[in-house]
């Protein structure tokens, strides 16, 4: 197990290099930049407006390389217009932009395998340091969607493949199915107007995870007041995970329950909880486990950004949105390498979960 562990942790190399210079390359055909935000900022215009260049010229991109190139694209911004070309040399140098594009992506990939990941173009911070502020959150939200999506869904979908086809199975199969059709956003909003001062009850807080005199609470105040206000976004996430996860479970039960070892352990008088329990739910859980890293990713990184802005709660996929919006580019390439990382990280946590659920799966007579 030992070299195959070693072999997955290389492999990381080249997939973390290939992800990440697609991203870069993608970036230079990416309209606007941070030296024509700043040009636009100096006129009073719109972010959307500095995106209007063309070709991305200025970004990190293939105009940068190119002084000329840069002065010229410039030139066909109204914008920039009477601005001194040394102010744009100027500002080109201070974003790196005066290297070739190659240049910049290795001495950035060099810094991040030694976790170096610079510091944010209009924040003023290192990068790791916005990151670290922001993981709270997302952690909250991503973990407690996982424990409260897997504890429901898994018992539930054990019980509707032991009770196939009846009513239960009938009147949970449509509610999970209701449940995932509504987006989560949509969820939040309907939340936010039964139950948050909308235009029915006032229970819960509709935005932040603590209240204003937080710093005068006790810790179990603390406590109470973190829960209260994380009931309406954990449920308003976890509504849609109950479906597919739970409709797996229960497939996979009942795909194992009609196999033969079934019948054998049965002929030999063992009761529905023996079999269950000792030969069915091994075999069984081995699909939802495989589904767990892309279950936690999700709910770790695509699937809280809208929840973050609909409870104005201040995490990694809001950071990451204002950096892409913002064109703020040591974020966004810091973010998208670390999630890369953690997400192939928890595929090999993944295949280690098969074999402690699973001895007879070995990887190691196996092919990468």
């Amino acid at each position: 197990m030992a070299y195959y562990i070693v072999k997955r942790l290389l492999l990381m190399i080249p997939t973390l290099f290939g992800m990440m210079l697609m991203s870069f390359v993608i970036i230079q055909f990416a309209p606007g930049g941070p030296v024509e935000r700043l040009i636009s900022q100096l006129h009073g215009h719109s972010a959307s407006e500095a995106g209007s260049i063309g070709g991305g010229t200025g970004d990190m991109g293939t105009g940068a390389s190119s002084q000329a190139a840069t002065n010229e694209a410039f030139g066909q911004y109204r914008g920039a217009q009477g601005i001194d070309p040394e102010l744009i040399a100027k500002l080109n140098k201070q974003f790196g932009f005066d290297r070739p594009a190659y240049e910049r992506f290795f001495k950035m990939m060099w810094n991040y395998m030694r976790f170096d990941f610079g510091d944010s173009f209009f924040k003023q911070r290192p990068v790791l340091e916005l990151i670290r502020d922001k993981l709270p959150v997302s952690i909250t939200l991503g973990m407690w969607m996982l424990v409260l999506s897997y504890g429901i869904s898994i018992p539930m979908g054990i019980r509707k493949a032991m009770q196939d086809g009846t009513r239960f199975d009938v009147w949970s199969t449509s509610l999970v199915i209701l449940g995932s059709a509504i987006p989560s956003f949509l969820f939040a909003v309907l939340l936010i107007i039964l139950f948050a001062g909308g235009n029915y009850l006032n229970i819960f807080p509709r935005k932040g995870l603590g209240s204003d005199n937080w710093d005068q609470l006790t810790y179990l105040q603390r406590v109470l007041d973190y829960l209260w206000h994380i009931v309406l976004p954990i449920s308003s996430m976890a509504i849609g995970g109950f479906a597919s996860l739970t409709l797996l479970t229960k497939n996979s039960f009942i795909d194992e329950i009609k196999k033969q070892y079934v019948v054998t352990a049965r002929a030999k008088g063992l009761n529905d909880f023996q079999v269950l329990y000792g030969h069915v739910f091994r075999n069984a859980m081995l699909l939802v486990i495989s589904g767990f890293p892309a279950a936690f990713f999700g709910a770790f990184v695509e699937g809280s950004l809208l929840i973050e802005y609909t409870f104005s709660l201040d995490g990694l996929g809001r950071l990451s949105y204002e950096a892409v919006k913002g064109r703020d580019y040591p974020i966004v390439f810091a973010t998208l390498f670390i999630f890369g990382l953690i997400g192939l990280l928890l595929q090999l946590v993944s295949d280690l979960t098969y074999t402690a659920v699973d001895p007879r799966i070995d990887f190691e007579t196996r092919e990468v």
